[in-house]
């Protein structure tokens, strides 16, 4: 007799709890409809959640790797104008007399002796500078698109650490309301062993449970100091700073298809665009390795101050000559032309390689977002039924304790693969979005 109340207290207390955590699981993953106004309680003003949007717009703002970047790109602008530039002129003064040594003087009258000022310039052949400022100017393009691919990708990591955090938090929440219940058996099952009605198997059984829980939130505990750790470093904040708990995550249908994924990223992928940008550049360079066929020029004036005697001016003009271009020219041409197809088959690499990862993360997200569905519309609310019969058929002594427990933990591990998988998706949306250079869930 003690026994049968024994089961119908723990059954009645089983269904209660029971049906609270899958009330909410069930609004947590909008599998139910809104209370009714009767069933809603005050409750406690609750701690506002860390939203993922401020934490991208810090991290914009304070990420160190997005800074170096940013100087990156300033120091190439900068570099534009100079290579645009004449090459420094030339100022000499000279002197020619019957001293070798200081105050140098001059012989009046004398034609050979005399001060002199010169003034020399290089000038490229036409063409040339203009095609270094183009390769300037393409090198600066293609940091610029380093950084962005920068920013999409420190914007990525956010995204994935935060949904990290997120399934740690539903992880510890969830096994923590389990064990809570787990305790509650455990006590049940040891009041009917002591009074000769249980069977150890049953206690031990459900310490070994309630162990295996806390082993969990142990190292829950420590990933979720980690997740911590890391989003304070992609924020640049010191490790131990408090983050807060993430805000709630909702199912959502994820509609882009592969083919829809593949077309933006050749479009928007800045890792593509800088690499198309050196390309660019490479085929300046074999234009200027050309442009080194045709001579360079020196033209230059000079001044004679000849006391006793006119002053006189010398205007001179060089050419510099390209007589060893079979050792210098065509080598340097043969080297561009090589260099730039090395770029192209970098781009034809990085292509390849970009649609693999796209089909790996796009996999990883259909995936996940068919098993979210599975676990919320079937797996979980068959389990709950097999567990809500489980409760029934214990408490008229139909079925025994552990087979009771084993239901229970049954729907535990369902509901935190749940939540993973919702996590996973997430992440795994967020690890697309470097690729196609959009935002995906905006």
């Amino acid at each position: 007799m003690k026994l049968r109340s024994s089961q119908r207290w723990a059954a009645c207390t089983l269904g209660l709890l029971l049906l609270w955590n899958v009330q909410v699981f069930a609004q947590s993953s909008n599998l139910v409809t809104a209370p009714r106004a009767s069933d809603v309680k005050v409750k406690p003003a609750a701690i506002a959640p860390v939203l993922l949007n401020d934490l991208v717009t810090e991290a914009l703002e304070q990420n160190p790797e997005i800074k170096a970047m940013q100087r990156s790109f300033d120091m190439m602008r900068a570099r534009i104008p100079q290579f645009k530039a004449l090459p420094e002129p030339m100022l000499s003064y000279g002197y020619a007399g019957n001293a070798p040594l200081p105050p140098f003087d001059i012989q009046k009258g004398d034609p050979a002796s005399a001060r002199t000022l010169s003034f020399t310039q290089e000038l490229p052949f036409p063409g040339k500078l203009a095609i270094k400022g183009k390769m300037a100017t393409v090198a600066a393009e293609a940091e610029w698109w380093n950084y962005e691919q920068v920013r999409l990708n420190v914007v990525a990591e956010v995204k994935d650490a935060y949904y990290d955090l997120y399934y740690i938090h539903k992880a510890m929440e969830t096994i923590t309301k389990n064990k809570e219940l787990l305790e509650k058996f455990a006590k049940i099952a040891e009041a009917s062993y002591s009074v000769g009605k249980g069977i150890q198997q049953d206690v031990l059984k459900a310490q070994v449970e309630v162990s295996k829980l806390v082993d969990q939130l142990t190292v829950l505990e420590q990933r979720k100091q980690t997740a911590e750790a890391r989003l304070n470093s992609l924020l640049f904040r010191e490790p131990e700073t408090p983050v807060g708990r993430p805000e709630e995550v909702k199912p959502r249908e994820f509609t882009y298809s592969l083919t829809d994924l593949r077309e933006m990223a050749l479009t928007n992928f800045p890792t593509l665009k800088a690499q198309r940008r050196r390309i660019d550049r490479e085929q300046y360079g074999v234009e200027l390795a050309k442009k080194d066929f045709y001579p360079d020029f020196n033209v230059g004036v000079t001044y004679f101050n000849r006391p006793g005697l006119p002053e006189m001016y010398a205007v001179n003009v060089g050419v510099k000559i390209p007589l060893y271009f079979w050792q210098k020219q065509r080598p340097a041409v043969a080297e561009a032309t090589a260099s730039a197809a090395t770029e192209k088959q970098r781009l034809e690499n990085a292509t390849t390689l970009l649609f693999f990862r796209i089909k790996d993360r796009y996999l990883a997200a259909t995936t996940a977002q068919r098993l979210v569905k599975l676990y919320g519309t079937t797996i979980i609310p068959q389990s709950s039924l097999s567990l809500e019969s489980a409760i029934s058929a214990y408490e008229v002594g139909k079925v025994d304790f552990l087979t009771l427990l084993d239901n229970l933990v049954t729907l535990l591990n369902y509901e935190l693969s749940y939540y993973e998988q919702l996590s996973n998706e997430e992440k795994a949306i967020a690890a697309l979005e470097p690729f196609v250079g959009i935002n995906l869930r905006p």
